[in-house]
């Protein structure tokens, strides 16, 4: 049994009651996943499975095994940040910088999301398969990431900057 954490294969722990965030954190040291509330509604510890956003504080480690999972260290680095993260640099889409990381890993999967037509609460046509990008939109789908400093208005034009940079 492994776990494919940052293209890397990982044995799932013995335990099967650790969570992935303990898992990454403790295990692997891989502390750009954050422990926020450690009860699944801050976002701080938002990973990517399988290229979907998920809470890895809910997520136990046994339930990633054969899968994929991207950490912040797997998104970009210092030396070769990924354009996103250059962006939030770029529009203060951080001030402390805690929730960043879960900030980022949400906003890689919820970009993919417009892209793949999957519409949200606010998204004003169902039938429509390409999504307008909005403010509204973006504020609706990183609703369960926040940011304690107040640095929404940053986060959100950090996104739509690279999302309009990124258009194809």
């Amino acid at each position: 049994m492994a776990i494919r954490i940052n293209d890397t294969d990982v044995a799932v722990p013995d335990d099967p009651r650790v969570s992935l965030l303990d898992l990454l954190r403790d295990g692997l040291h891989l502390t750009g996943t954050k422990v926020g509330c450690n009860q699944g509604a801050c976002g701080a510890c938002t990973v990517l499975i399988d290229g979907k956003r998920s809470l890895s504080c809910l997520t136990l480690a046994v339930q990633a095994d054969g899968r994929s999972v991207t950490t912040i260290e797997g998104i970009g680095s210092a030396a070769q940040p990924h354009a996103l993260q250059s962006a939030f640099i770029e529009h203060d889409g951080f001030q402390c910088g805690y929730c960043t990381p879960g900030q980022i890993c949400a906003a890689v999967a919820m970009l993919q999301e417009i892209a793949d037509g999957i519409p949200s609460y606010v998204t004003a046509d169902l039938a429509e398969k390409r999504i307008l990008l909005s403010s509204e939109e973006i504020r609706e789908r990183m609703s369960g990431n926040l940011c304690r400093c107040g640095a929404h208005n940053g986060i959100v034009e950090a996104i739509l900057h690279h999302a309009r940079e990124n258009a194809a």
